[in-house]
């Protein structure tokens, strides 16, 4: 059995989580399938996969060989687009990784134009609330909103102007004491939403300290879906964290209040960021050409709708 091959398989199996997907991916008989992984474990002498035929797990030897399965696979398919030169035209599986809310209602309507043009290219679109390993998980783009502290990356700023903002409903605002300053949240119910802060949110320093304000609570409610946190922020059950184009709705609306807003940190940019020499295969170039004015507008207008929100 071709080691690459089976590498691919191995891969391809992880990330459409059974056998039966792989099969069905690769086209391919269940059997052939079962029988790479076998070979591709019997080759590194140890357990890859713990597998039924309707469901997957990685082992621990697993995890950390499909992430070096998937450098191999990268740089070959580098080389041979090197190899291609401008002959080579977008083609292959494309992965991409964004916030599921931006995912949604940004990227997703681009992507879809963007298969249109394309039809020798397939996209794999992860939307995650957490930032994912680009070259360890296979991705070949990740949307991403703040500050960039790994260098390693290719970036291209398409935004900024995303707030963090506190929202509460009108109803419960008047019902509880006022919020004047971050302290005063000690007084309140709170739905913390994972990625924001399930026992303490961060404020900028008060007037003449550099030290930020953070304010330390136990949560009323806690939830991992931003959907979830908004609607139950705009339900009364208490104040919740998150950024500003997830409530923007709600805000104009009237159903949520944004407080302390002179209190927020600096709003963060939004970057589209690839690793190192993912640009030079097609099938990138050719979305991030397409994408990245377009992507800018509808930023643009997040960040105008951003700044009116109140």
């Amino acid at each position: 059995m071709d080691r690459i091959d089976a590498m691919r398989v191995f891969v391809t199996a992880v990330d459409e989580g059974s056998l039966a997907g792989a099969a069905r991916k690769l086209k391919r008989s269940p059997t052939a399938i079962s029988r790479a992984l076998s070979s591709l474990e019997a080759h590194v002498g140890v357990e890859l996969l713990h597998r039924t035929t309707r469901t997957l797990k990685l082992s621990e030897a697993g995890q950390r060989y499909v992430a070096a399965c998937r450098r191999v696979l990268i740089e070959l398919e580098e080389a041979d687009m090197v190899a291609g030169g401008e002959r080579s035209s977008p083609q292959g599986t494309l992965t991409i990784s964004a916030p599921p809310i931006l995912g949604e209602e940004v990227l997703r309507p681009i992507l879809d134009d963007f298969l249109e043009l394309h039809p020798s290219v397939s996209v794999r679109f992860l939307m995650l609330d957490r930032f994912v390993n680009l070259v360890d998980e296979g991705v070949d783009l990740a949307l991403r909103i703040g500050n960039l502290t790994d260098s390693s990356h290719i970036s291209t700023r398409i935004g900024g102007d995303v707030r963090r903002v506190v929202v509460a409903s009108p109803r419960y605002l008047s019902g509880n004491p006022d919020i004047v300053e971050p302290s005063d949240l000690a007084k309140h119910q709170i739905v913390a939403f994972s990625n924001f802060g399930l026992e303490s949110w961060s404020f900028t320093p008060a007037k003449g300290s550099p030290i930020p304000r953070t304010v330390h609570f136990t949560p009323r409610y806690i939830v991992n879906s931003v959907r979830a946190a908004a609607a139950s922020a705009a339900a009364g059950i208490g104040l919740t964290r998150l950024y500003s184009y997830h409530v923007a709705e709600y805000v104009r609306d009237g159903r949520l209040k944004i407080v302390l807003a002179d209190a927020e940190h600096p709003a963060l940019p939004v970057h589209l960021l690839a690793p190192q020499g993912r640009m030079s295969v097609p099938k990138v170039r050719a979305f991030v050409d397409y994408a990245v004015p377009r992507l800018r507008v509808e930023l643009s207008r997040i960040a105008t709708e951003a700044g009116s929100l109140a």
